[in-house]
């Protein structure tokens, strides 16, 4: 099926940057006082937006992160990346095909604005990405798996939900693209295929998102 609209997640996706977000997170989460490991940050908390860590972790242990939580988080992260972020291997391909073909394309996620754009600044993405091409869970107010994000997405580039496919690599976003009732391309590099049982198609790598969009 050939697609109106490519919508891209971008952490794990765009860029490889859920290895450092999630170890930056389960120091910080463990220094506070709630012990957690990289590989259950990774389970409880990738694709999620900020607020779903703080509602999570109230839920679990019926006391609330600081204040500042969400400022000291992202200066760390932030740091982590301007020393180690890279592009997701082979996405610079997808997109050069996208724009040479002339098919729509846009990234929405869960993280903020100010992540997004510092992640494609670092990596060399943003020459892609104008401003109309950007959409964060900021601007719904709900993160994923709520449908909000992407079905704003999806209005804002005045394309219909069933003519559009998500790339995700997060059961959060691929539960958000189906209840969106988009198609949805799960990105298996990270997350085992058995917790991506929602989506349409499964692919490994950046060349076989190629081979299904075109």
């Amino acid at each position: 099926m050939r697609y109106d609209l490519v919508i891209f997640d971008n952490d794990g996706v765009l860029v490889d940057s859920e290895p450092i977000s999630n170890r930056v997170l389960a120091a910080y989460l463990t220094e506070l006082g709630h012990p957690t490991t990289y590989e259950e940050s990774i389970r409880d908390y990738m694709g999620s937006a900020m607020h779903r860590i703080h509602e999570l972790i109230q839920e679990r242990t019926g006391r609330r992160l600081p204040e500042d939580f969400d400022d000291v988080f992202h200066a760390r992260v932030f740091a982590a990346f301007e020393r180690e972020l890279k592009p997701v291997a082979g996405v610079a391909d997808v997109l050069e095909k996208l724009s040479a073909d002339g098919v729509p394309y846009c990234v929405a996620s869960s993280g903020s604005h100010e992540r997004i754009r510092v992640g494609h600044r670092t990596t060399g993405l943003d020459r892609w990405f104008e401003d109309e091409r950007i959409f964060s869970s900021q601007d719904v107010g709900k993160g994923k798996p709520a449908p909000d994000l992407f079905l704003h997405a999806a209005e804002r580039m005045e394309v219909a939900p069933e003519r559009c496919v998500v790339v995700e690599d997060s059961p959060l976003g691929v539960q958000a693209a189906v209840a969106a009732g988009m198609d949805v391309y799960g990105f298996t590099a990270m997350t085992p295929a058995s917790r991506l049982a929602g989506a349409s198609q499964l692919f490994t790598a950046m060349s076989g998102l190629v081979d299904r969009l075109f």
